[in-house]
């Protein structure tokens, strides 16, 4: 391999390095973040739970015990 080259791949190799230990989210102790909540956003097609308590009721008639249809013949 040239020389040229060999040397453009190194400086690109040792830059991006550089940059991507930059860019690292570090506190001003030197400590990593953590996260402070996660929010779960509602799907639009989700179903309410009255809704999965109604389907479930209508679908698991005389099957008693099959899967999630435990407790919901009654």
């Amino acid at each position: 391999m040239p020389r040229v080259p060999m040397r453009l791949c190194a400086i690109a190799l040792f830059s991006c390095l550089a940059v991507s230990g930059l860019c690292a989210q570090t506190a001003p102790d030197g400590k990593r973040k953590l996260p402070t909540s996660v929010k779960f956003h509602k799907a639009p097609s989700e179903e309410s739970p009255a809704a999965r308590e109604k389907r479930l009721k209508r679908e698991c008639k005389g099957r008693p015990n099959a899967g999630m249809c435990a407790g919901f013949t009654r």
